[in-house]
């Protein structure tokens, strides 16, 4: 697994919950594992490390698929109940999920802006 190859020292058991909604496109999932670490630790931790992803925002609100719709945008929501800290993700499983992070990752590549092409909202489904 990949976290035992960034974390040696202990790996948490990690908890996945996918939603099925009625939407017709987006991804809803939810991920949860034992933490010591507080809310606002975690909420940082994020804040930090995706500062300079472009896609994607920290919500202070848990997220609703509608907010990344027709984007490439990925948000992220990180609660804490009790020991279990709680991050649910929202994105669009056409663009961010497929084609939106092909064209992110030829940007890099080819040594684009990784942003380029990927800003416009699709004006038809």
């Amino acid at each position: 697994m990949i976290i035992k190859h960034l974390q040696n020292d202990h790996v948490p058991e990690i908890m996945m919950l996918p939603f099925r909604g009625s939407f017709t496109r987006g991804i809803l999932a939810a991920v949860y594992l034992q933490s010591d670490m507080t809310k606002e630790e975690a909420v940082q931790l994020y804040k930090t490390y995706y500062d300079t992803h472009p896609f994607v925002t920290i919500s202070e609100r848990n997220p609703d698929v509608k907010q990344v719709v027709n984007t490439n945008k990925a948000v992220l929501y990180i609660d804490k109940h009790n020991a279990e800290l709680l991050i649910v993700s929202v994105i669009d499983n056409l663009l961010k999920g497929a084609s939106g992070q092909a064209v992110q990752n030829m940007n890099l590549l080819c040594g684009l802006d990784e942003t380029c092409g990927l800003n416009l909202k699709a004006v038809a489904f």
